[in-house]
């Protein structure tokens, strides 16, 4: 991974989701109503949301499971119902803070520790599965291919996570989206094809005990994204 790069993309995310666009976040991750077009990046969100718990045992008695980049915390309050122990971490203070107070009272035998900070810092420790919804798609093919690898690393059983596939579908709703106000563009997105993101991974001599398996495509209007699975054997 180029660190110099890696850094760079991860300040450009930290300001837009804490300062640009942390309201419009937090509203497009409520239950209060949203323009059409942001109506269904949220309805693409909650699907993938769902597709990336479809991945998870249903029982997390036990397991311990890292959110990475939590955003305001619906995947992990889900998770934790399941009883797992999450550790949800976002760059976005901001965001984390609207995580918290959305937390329920009724989360059953799981837990959640809320935190702001990279995904990859080694003090959060080693987990059963990890879960990346929409965290690497601004990051640049061999950095999201470090960053997956780094997080394996510390990963005893899954790790599934999210890409922006690459088709000219997503390729003409990216120009679309430089037309929006600047307010509301998030930092630019890397597509990747799936054949080449697979073989990235596949090359790391670090993954070898890994094999991608599931993988979904959510299209909802301006939202695509595109799920995998990774499994250590």
């Amino acid at each position: 991974m180029n660190n110099a790069s890696y850094q760079q993309r991860r300040g450009q995310i930290e300001t837009y989701f804490d300062r640009t666009a942390a309201d419009t976040w937090a509203r497009l991750t409520s239950t209060a109503p949203v323009s059409g077009v942001r109506a269904t990046v949220r309805a693409g969100r909650d699907r993938m949301r769902q597709t990336l718990l479809s991945y998870l045992p249903a029982d997390l008695s036990g397991r311990r499971v890292l959110d990475a980049g939590c955003g305001t915390g619906a995947l992990a309050v889900e998770a934790a119902r399941r009883g797992a122990e999450v550790v949800a971490i976002d760059l976005s203070p901001n965001l984390v803070n609207v995580a918290r107070e959305r937390v329920p009272a009724d989360l059953g035998t799981g837990r959640i520790e809320f935190r702001s900070g990279d995904m990859l810092d080694v003090a959060l420790g080693e987990f059963d599965h990890v879960v990346g919804m929409d965290s690497l798609i601004h990051y640049r093919a061999p950095d999201m291919v470090r960053v997956v690898t780094t997080l394996a690393a510390r990963t005893r059983s899954s790790l599934v996570f999210t890409f922006a596939p690459s088709n000219p579908l997503l390729m003409t709703f990216i120009t679309l989206g430089k037309l929006f106000p600047r307010g509301d563009r998030a930092p630019f997105i890397e597509p990747i094809g799936e054949a080449k993101l697979r073989r990235l991974i596949a090359a790391d001599p670090s993954m070898s005990q890994w094999q991608a398996q599931r993988t979904q495509r959510i299209s909802s209007g301006f939202y695509t994204s595109q799920a995998l699975e990774l499994v250590r054997s």
